[in-house]
């Protein structure tokens, strides 16, 4: 059908100065909207990634669906108020002239007016929906009893954030099932009483809706729940200067970018510290005193974060100061915990750190410390500033700009943990207001998904991810538009854990988006577990427990990170039988060159390499790196190298356990010499590289020699999703 471009969308496209990009992205939405007749089984799909201009581009579907027929509008929100008011008053500035005409009436299901006349029935609607029973509840009796007339007229329905809401499932304890969210259950009503409708799903992380089953899921009281799968999916555009899962979780492996500086590794140790105690609601005076959160070791990085966002933000301002620009405001986020007396713990962590740098000031007492921690940090930026090129303020500048934004009091704490603090925050666009020139905000959920937070340089993240990957990504609100300057002084707090696996989820999720490009997942991405007998075999993507995937690319390297070796006398068969098995298999000359070796021979090897390491550090999914290396070498399209992997030995290696900068290493290969090997080498199999390392005590280890395998994908690999579990779909179980 062709899709006319009328009043609505041409202006406020032009008001907007949207790209062409974005213009193409809208009229493509709207086009399948009106191709394809979306229903309950088979909605559109508008992807885009995290705070990537989502809500703006929805709006201009609505406007350009507003000029090809449609009449309303109904957009549900996530479950907060802050959220839907967000998404109100950002309808309200876009539609604000044909507000002010007469031609559109906004509103909020909960300030539904209950006596529309005819008049502003004609009008076109637009009603924001908080996902929440009450709010379902409303828009269902304001459609069927208070103004049938409208179920009749043709609706657009939008649900952001689809996946938050849309599929969810919870196990009923009582009864042992597992039932649909009743969230979920009113929206399949709500859809199930209009007459003539489509359905628009606006996520940035679609991966409960794309694996599910295509047949019916289960039979409750006389009501059938149909899967959600998408008709359709447009991409959304990435706008110039977006700021993602590339920059975090790629650009960071380059020592030439600034992103190599921006991750910081938090202890494990530090985060149950910031937890407090139940009982007491903070730490244990034993091991943690407030009074000395300037020099305790037990809150290092949580000190030495808070002080490289007063430094950054100081570079940043001293910068725009000289260049004659707007001096900006920065923002900090603390996100650990969901419980509101641990906020409370850290809240007064924080306020004790800040009193007592500016105490330091104003008294003129403490300078050496004071000096030595702002030193400690500019250090830091400044490696990150020279790298983008930027313009570097002097220590010294630097240090008298620190000491009077903590003697001008320019730095606030907020905590926000309930929608009446966030809401009470927000400024007249629906964001967080900064109120000081520097802002750090600790809370939880409600700094969660669709909040946005402008000048965000710093981020303390300590939420382990387990069953809910969509909703750890959601959680990264350090992406979205960020200006290449503010990388330069910007930095990401976690433990290696959740590091690991949020670099896990945002190869997952890059994967998918490939394969969506090329038409849909199931074309351009394999799904495959491992069964009973311990064959590597295909599985349908419906099945896969997104906690436990492994995404197998083009040369990627698959290797153990964080883990450390067991006592020297535990290591010693294990060793003996490795070195023993090697020795046997190297070439008599050119040791230093690849050769090949048969799988099973390499698996073998594997199993002894994983019996050298402790239970201590972080897990290697030994599993997962043995099938991968397995599905890798049987499906090639080289005939003759099925079942043989390529093995490149190193010895008298000396790879400390830790960086310099305390995160965990990853690279017992060189990138000059071993890497080059591997990619010249890898191309229809796999390489198995095996690095004998010293395992000297200064060095981190144990004492004991021990080897560290590196697997590499062949260069002519299909994109792969390995998954070490998966979920068990029976008619009587729904997939959480």
């Amino acid at each position: 059908m062709v899709v006319k471009e009328r009043e609505f969308c041409k202006y406020i496209t032009t008001k907007r100065s949207d790209s062409d990009d974005l213009k193409s992205c809208i009229f493509e939405t709207v086009e399948k909207l009106l191709d394809n007749n979306t229903d309950v089984h088979r909605p559109g799909m508008l992807l885009g990634k995290i705070q990537s201009g989502k809500t703006r581009a929805f709006i201009g579907v609505i406007a350009l669906a507003f000029d090809n027929g449609y009449d309303i509008a109904i957009i549900l929100t996530k479950g907060t108020k802050v959220l839907a008011r967000q998404t109100y008053e950002r309808l309200r500035k876009d539609f604000y002239e044909f507000y002010q005409a007469d031609k559109v009436e906004i509103c909020d299901i909960m300030h539904l007016p209950q006596n529309y006349t005819g008049y502003e029935l004609r009008k076109k609607l637009i009603i924001v929906v908080k996902k929440e029973t009450n709010n379902m509840r409303r828009i269902i009796t304001a459609l069927v009893e208070t103004y049938p007339d409208l179920s009749q007229r043709k609706l657009l329905i939008i649900d952001d954030e689809a996946d938050y809401a849309s599929i969810g499932f919870h196990m009923n304890r009582n009864e042992g099932v597992i039932e649909i969210n009743k969230i979920a259950e009113q929206i399949n009503d709500l859809r199930g009483k209009i007459a003539s409708y489509d359905f628009l799903q606006v996520t940035a992380t679609p991966y409960s809706l794309y694996l599910q089953p295509d047949e019916l899921i289960t039979e409750q009281r006389d009501r059938i729940f149909k899967p959600v799968r998408p008709a359709f999916t447009v991409l959304l555009p990435i706008y110039k200067g977006y700021i993602g899962g590339e920059y975090y979780f790629g650009e960071s492996q380059d020592e030439d970018s600034s992103a190599f500086y921006i991750y910081q590794s938090v202890p494990r140790d530090e985060l149950d510290v910031l937890k407090g105690n139940r009982r007491l609601g903070r730490a244990d005076r034993r091991s943690f005193r407030l009074e000395e959160v300037l020099e305790s070791p037990r809150i290092q990085i949580l000190r030495k974060a808070l002080i490289t966002f007063i430094v950054g933000a100081c570079v940043r301002r001293i910068q725009q100061e000289k260049q004659g620009e707007i001096v900006k405001k920065y923002s900090f986020i603390v996100h650990t915990e969901s419980s509101k007396a641990s906020h409370a713990w850290q809240e007064e962590i924080i306020i004790k750190i800040k009193e007592l740098l500016r105490q330091s000031v104003l008294n003129n007492q403490s300078q050496k410390l004071l000096n030595n921690l702002i030193r400690e940090s500019y250090s830091d930026i400044s490696r990150s500033v020279k790298l983008i090129k930027g313009f570097l303020p002097s220590f010294e500048e630097v240090a008298e700009k620190v000491r009077w934004i903590l003697k001008e009091d320019c730095l606030m704490i907020t905590k926000v943990n309930s929608e009446r603090e966030a809401e009470e925050l927000l400024d007249e666009g629906g964001q967080l207001r900064l109120r000081a020139p520097l802002n750090i905000f600790i809370g939880g959920q409600i700094l969660d998904r669709g909040l946005t937070i402008e000048n965000l340089i710093g981020f303390y993240y300590g939420r382990r991810p387990q069953k809910q990957q969509d909703t750890v990504l959601q959680h990264s609100r350090m992406y979205g538009n960020r200006s290449k300057k503010d990388l330069g002084v910007t930095r990401f707090y976690t433990d290696p854990a959740i590091y690991d696996a949020m670099k896990r989820i945002y190869e997952f999720d890059i994967a998918l988006r490939e394969a969506f490009e090329k038409g849909a997942q199931e074309a351009g991405v394999a799904f495959i577990h491992m069964d009973p007998f311990n064959r590597v075999v295909p599985c349908s993507p419906n099945k896969i427990l997104l906690s436990t995937t492994t995404t197998l690319k083009p040369f990627k390297r698959l290797l153990p990170i964080g883990f450390q070796t067991n006592y020297k006398t535990n290591i010693k068969n294990f060793l003996k039988a490795v070195d023993k098995t090697i020795e046997g298999l190297l070439p008599s000359t050119k040791k230093r060159e690849p050769f090949l070796i048969n799988i099973d021979i390499a698996k073998s090897i594997i199993d002894n390499i994983a019996g050298m390491f402790s239970e201590y550090g972080l897990p290697w999914d030994v599993k997962a790196f043995k099938a991968s290396m397995e599905y890798l070498s049987e499906n090639t399209d080289e005939p003759t190298m099925k079942g043989k992997v390529w093995c490149l030995v190193l010895t008298d290696r000396k790879t400390s356990r830790l960086k310099r900068d305390g995160s965990y290493s990853d690279a017992p290969d060189t990138t000059q010499t071993e890497r080059v090997i591997a990619k010249q080498t890898a191309i229809d199999i796999p390489m198995v590289m095996f690095f004998r390392q010293n395992g000297l005590k200064e060095q981190g280890w144990m004492g004991s020699p021990f080897w560290w395998p590196v697997l590499v994908v062949p260069k002519n690999t299909k994109t792969v999703i390995y998954s070490s579990n998966l979920i068990d779909v029976q008619p009587e179980v729904v997939p959480a």
